[in-house]
């Protein structure tokens, strides 16, 4: 079992950044693939990025060279770093964990934070 809890969201101007943290309690979380993903009311949800225990990251067409993830397993956190941000950004992001291999389908993952709202606008 883990528990996520997500921070970092707010209000930006398009062009700007903003970084989500999403710190994990429960034991083993170096060993738990952390993704991110984002939702529009009305709209599915849909993958941004993960990264696996190893290290190995994928990213969503739609953000790639515009946001990282990492991870740091001694504070049990990942983060979304979001750089030249864009209106069609706006969205509320979670984050997520699941074992094995990295997935870009929400089903996969059976722990969830609660989420944090990001919205770009001028």
């Amino acid at each position: 079992q883990v528990q996520l809890v997500e921070s970092g969201g707010g209000l930006v101007q398009p062009g700007g950044s903003l970084t989500l943290s999403c710190a994990a309690s429960g034991r083993m979380f170096s060993a738990y693939i952390m993704g991110w993903f984002r939702q529009v009311p009305g709209k599915e949800r849909t993958f941004v990025a993960a990264i696996s225990a190893s290290g190995g990251i994928t990213y969503a067409d739609s953000v790639k060279g515009r946001f990282t993830i990492s991870r740091d397993n001694a504070k049990r956190t990942v983060y979304l770093q979001m750089n030249s941000l864009k209106p069609e950004d706006t969205a509320v992001y979670s984050c997520a964990a699941r074992r094995l291999a990295i997935t870009t389908t929400p089903d996969g993952y059976p722990y969830w934070g609660q989420g944090t709202q990001v919205t770009v606008s001028s």
